[in-house]
């Protein structure tokens, strides 16, 4: 006998108990971007290989080991995005969206990286991309901060992150620290791993950004890059955290925030939970005002932020919110015989016309009314609707409590989707 194929690991299915939740984040956001002017852009799962080498750099983690890459027929190297910056960049310059615009731009998908997967990390994951062209001030900033703290509030997860911020300052200051960063590590490098010592001279900053414990007191007594910071950089970063405090955001200023990509200058945030283990990040962006330029196009200033779906649906499960997510039936109707069924499918059509937001479920392939009504409690619905033999002469529906209680009611047909609407919409 064949051996069942199962799924790509890291790859994991979105099961019906689960995707109610998935809708619910995505209605969020579809509510919250258009009100914040933010508008839709559909981007390519598959991009040349070159565009995140040039973006992201060569020397990280996601281009050295992460990204699925191959050669198609035609000779070319294509990757599957491993995050969705680059792309929406890339599709900006080659559209004329971004020389001297402002955008307000929003996608989600799915994102891969071939990381080793446990809670929260997948090999296919998916994220909400938010990003703004073409505003240089902070004021950018700290809308995309307050916009992702909106989110979070809507969904019922403010009180369990919190928002990290740090400023990585300009190309020219960072060259002066990344030189103070070579010559602390070498005098240390003995204590450094595999990893550090081969970024050393490439990319000392990620460095800094190390998971190894053995480092741990190593990097805590590295230079600090806010010491060394340029002047137009410093005043930037001020101004940030005034329009935080005038906003009541509350903040942590993590001087050894570097985030993983090379693209990110000044501003860099992160919202982090203690709710997810190692994998703590739900939420993370800044500026990136020199990619647009390092992509090809003409220089435009750029801001963005990026959520994990994956590690949110995690959190609302985790904490029980996952009622708000429900997507069951409200309403099961239940039908006997083969007149009621034929007759329950046309009333099951009219109320769903009346009341298009009711969740009505009609029973389908038949059964005795016994099993009918188990069907129906399994379902979760609150009410079953009874349709029979008797219900039907008399023109009457009953109505069974299947949740919490109640008194069992007869209603006339013509009662019913007034009843419906008062009870659920």
């Amino acid at each position: 006998m064949s051996r069942n194929i199962q799924a790509i690991r890291g790859m994991n299915d979105i099961l019906p108990d689960q995707t109610p939740c998935w809708h619910y984040l995505e209605q969020v956001w579809r509510e919250i971007l258009p009100a914040w002017g933010y508008r839709e852009i559909r981007l390519p799962v598959l991009e040349k290989t070159e565009l995140f080498k040039r973006s992201i750099g060569e020397v990280t983690d996601i281009v050295e080991k992460e990204m699925y890459t191959f050669t198609d027929r035609n000779g070319d190297s294509l990757t599957l995005r491993p995050e969705g910056t680059a792309g929406c960049v890339r599709a900006g310059i080659e559209h004329g969206l971004l020389y001297n615009q402002i955008q307000r731009l929003w996608y989600q998908g799915p994102m891969f990286r071939h990381e080793r997967p446990q809670k929260g990390r997948y090999r296919q994951f998916h994220q909400l991309g938010v990003e703004a062209f073409g505003m240089t001030g902070p004021d950018i900033d700290a809308e995309l901060i307050l916009m992702s703290a909106a989110i979070l509030e809507q969904i019922g997860l403010a009180d369990t992150t919190v928002l990290q911020i740090n400023s990585l300052g300009s190309a020219e200051s960072r060259a002066g620290y990344r030189d103070l960063l070579v010559s602390y590590f070498s005098d240390h490098r003995e204590q450094l791993d595999e990893d550090s010592r081969r970024r050393l001279h490439s990319n000392p900053m990620r460095i800094l950004d190390s998971k190894n414990q053995q480092m741990r007191k190593l990097v805590e007594q590295a230079p600090l890059l806010s010491d060394h910071l340029d002047s137009e950089s410093r005043e930037h970063f001020q101004r940030l955290l005034a329009y935080l405090d005038n906003a009541g955001v509350g903040y942590q200023v993590n001087p050894r925030l570097v985030r993983g990509l090379d693209y990110y200058s000044k501003t860099v945030f992160e919202w982090v939970t203690d709710q997810l283990g190692a994998q703590g990040t739900v939420c993370a962006g800044g500026r990136f005002d020199s990619l647009v330029s390092q992509l090809g196009g003409k220089s435009a200033p750029a801001a963005g932020f990026a959520i994990g779906m994956e590690r949110l649906v995690a959190l609302l499960m985790d904490s029980g919110l996952e009622r708000i997510c429900a997507s069951g039936p409200q309403v099961y109707l239940v039908v006997v015989g083969e007149a009621a069924e034929r007759q329950g499918m046309l009333i099951a059509g009219q109320l769903r016309k009346a009341l298009p937001r009711l969740r009505l479920q009609l029973n389908c392939g038949g059964g005795s009314f016994r099993s009918q009504l188990k069907r129906a409690d399994r379902s979760g619905a609150e009410l079953a609707l009874i349709l029979g033999e008797n219900e039907l002469a008399q023109s009457h529906i009953i109505v069974k409590p299947l949740r919490g209680g109640g008194e069992q009611l007869t209603l006339g047909r013509e009662q019913i989707s007034g009843y419906l609407k008062t009870k659920f919409l």
